[in-house]
């Protein structure tokens, strides 16, 4: 399986890691910053590293020829329709949020300014809609009294994210496929940036 890593920082890494140990093929690894991390890591492992010429998108020119699925790890910008059209199976993403709810940016934030006792995380299909797409695997977490976003993300989200990744990847593997259930709609919430 050929895969076109889309992300950046640490997650971006850890996710790089995990998908190597899996035995994918990591074709090749696109980042908003060619100083990356992740860029640094893939250049170290020596993997085509694309640099978006728009942070904001990535464009079909910047997925590995024959790709099979795109994956993003830590990255904001939008999948197009090209790209996820010049992937076999299209793309999937890491949303640190029991998806339809916290759609956005600031997920992890949003679950601890409402005070959900409960969070999770999303493996889902990339769609034109942010955060929107259907779900191939989803897991909950309990959330700790007093717990700030960042613990909250490092002790149980992160981990949580490349456990689901791994399980999406080996599903993909076997049967060439990706499991895809709709998101409720009646139950999507939005998570902004908070100031």
């Amino acid at each position: 399986m050929r895969i076109t890593l889309v992300g950046s920082r640490h997650f971006g890494v850890a996710t790089f890691n995990m998908l190597r140990e899996h035995g994918v093929e990591i074709a090749r690894v696109v980042v908003h910053d060619g100083e990356d991390r992740l860029a640094a890591a893939a250049r170290a492992a020596g993997i085509d590293v694309v640099v978006q010429a728009d942070p904001t998108l990535v464009a079909a020119t910047e997925i590995a020829p024959d790709a099979d699925l795109i994956v993003t790890a830590h990255s904001h910008a939008r999948i197009s329709k090209g790209a996820l059209a010049a992937a076999k199976l299209g793309g999937i993403g890491y949303h640190p949020s029991l998806l339809p709810r916290h759609r956005g940016i600031a997920a992890v934030e949003w679950t601890i300014k409402e005070g959900d006792p409960v969070a999770g995380g999303t493996i889902y299909h990339l769609a034109d809609r942010m955060d929107a797409g259907a779900i191939a695997a989803q897991e909950w977490c309990f959330v700790r009294k007093g717990e700030t976003a960042r613990e909250l993300w490092e002790r149980a989200l992160a981990p949580l994210g490349l456990k689901l990744l791994a399980q999406v990847i080996d599903f993909a593997k076997t049967h060439r496929t990706l499991p895809a259930i709709p998101q409720d709609e009646q139950f999507a919430t939005k998570a902004p940036a908070l100031s």
